[in-house]
C-alpha cells in the first residue's frame, strides 16, 4: 500500500487531508507535535500510523524518515505544518518570527530535503507545499508571516524547475483563511466562521492534486 506523509496533521487542514487522502485508500503516516490530536486523526483511519516530530530539529526528521522508509511505501509528501503570528510589523517579537520562520520555511525544507531523495524516480510520487494566499501577495499585519510563505513560494518554485525532468510532482497550493483553531488566541481574524471550512478545501485540493499551481481564495 502507499503511504503518504502529512505534517501538522492533528487538526485542520491536515487532518481533513489525512482523512481524505484515507478514503482514497492512502496509507498514513500522520506527523505533528501533539501525540494526542494525531491519535484522534488516526482513530477515524483504517490504515494509518502517527509519528510525533517536531520538524524543525533537522536530526530528529532525519533519523524519522530514515525509518518509515525501511518501513513504509512511501510515495508522497504533503508539508502542511505552519504557524501564524499577526500584527503591526515594528510590535512582531523577535522569537515570534524566529519560530514562524523555523515552522513555515526551515520545517519544509528539513521534511522535504529529507524525503525527496527517496521518492523522486517513483511514479506517482509527489511533494505539495500548503502555502496560503500570503505567499501571493502582501498583507496588512502579516509582513513576517507573509515573508515566510514567499520564501516557501521561491522554494517551491525553484524545486519544480530542479525536478521538471523527474516524474515527481512539486505542488504549491495556495489557499486563503479557514475556520480553523489557526486562529485560536489571535485578534486578527475576529470571526474565523465566515471562512471556507477544511474539508472544503480539502477536498478542492485533492480534486486538483495532480496541477502544480492551485489556488483558493477566501469566500
Amino acid at each position: 500500500m502507499k503511504s503518504v506523509i502529512i505534517t501538522g496533521a492533528g487538526t485542520g487542514l491536515g487532518r481533513e487531508l489525512a482523512l481524505k487522502y484515507g478514503k482514497e485508500g492512502y496509507h498514513l503516516i500522520l506527523v505533528g507535535r501533539s501525540e494526542e490530536t494525531l491519535l484522534e486523526v488516526k482513530k477515524q483511519l483504517n490504515n494509518a500510523i502517527i509519528t510525533v516530530l517536531d520538524i524543525r530539529n533537522k536530526h530528529e526528521v532525519d533519523e524519522n524518515i530514515r525509518f518509515l522508509f525501511k518501513e513504509y511505501n512511501v510515495v508522497g509528501l504533503i508539508n502542511n505544518a505552519g504557524i501564524g503570528i499577526f500584527g503591526p510589523f515594528v510590535k512582531i517579537k523577535e522569537n515570534a518570527i524566529e519560530e514562524m520562520f523555523q515552522t513555515n520555511v526551515l520545517g519544509t525544507m528539513y521534511m522535504t530535503q529529507a524525503v525527496l531523495p527517496n521518492i523522486c524516480e517513483l511514479d506517482g510520487s509527489f511533494v505539495m507545499n500548503i502555502i496560503s494566499t500570503a505567499g501571493l501577495r502582501g498583507k496588512v499585519n502579516e509582513a513576517a508571516y507573509v515573508a515566510s510563505k514567499f520564501a516557501v513560494r521561491g522554494f517551491t518554485e525553484s524545486l519544480q524547475k530542479e525536478y521538471e525532468e523527474k516524474p515527481v510532482l512539486i505542488s504549491a497550493v495556495y489557499m486563503g483563511g479557514m475556520n480553523t483553531p489557526f486562529w485560536k488566541g489571535s485578534e486578527h481574524v475576529k470571526d474565523p466562521s465566515k471562512f471556507r471550512s477544511p474539508a472544503e478545501v480539502a477536498e478542492t485540493i485533492f480534486s486538483q492534486r495532480q496541477q502544480e499551481y492551485v489556488v483558493i481564495e477566501s469566500k
